[in-house]
C-alpha cells in the first residue's frame, strides 16, 4: 500500500512538471474576461427577474 502511496505521489510531481503555467499578462487577460462576463450576465438576470416580476404584478 505505501508504495502505492508513493507511486501515485511520484506520478503527480511528474505530471506537474507537463504543466504550462500562464503568464502574469495572460492571467490578468483572463480575470478581466470572467469578471466582465459575469457582471453581463448577473445584468440580463436582474432584467430578465424585473420583467417577469412585472409582468406577475400585472397578472394578479
Amino acid at each position: 500500500m505505501k508504495e502505492k502511496i508513493i507511486a501515485f505521489f511520484d506520478d503527480v510531481v511528474k505530471e506537474m512538471k507537463k504543466v504550462t503555467w500562464p503568464t502574469k499578462e495572460e492571467l490578468k487577460e483572463s480575470t478581466q474576461i470572467v469578471i466582465v462576463s459575469c457582471l453581463i450576465l448577473s445584468a440580463f438576470t436582474y432584467m430578465i427577474d424585473m420583467l417577469i416580476t412585472q409582468i406577475f404584478k400585472g397578472i394578479f
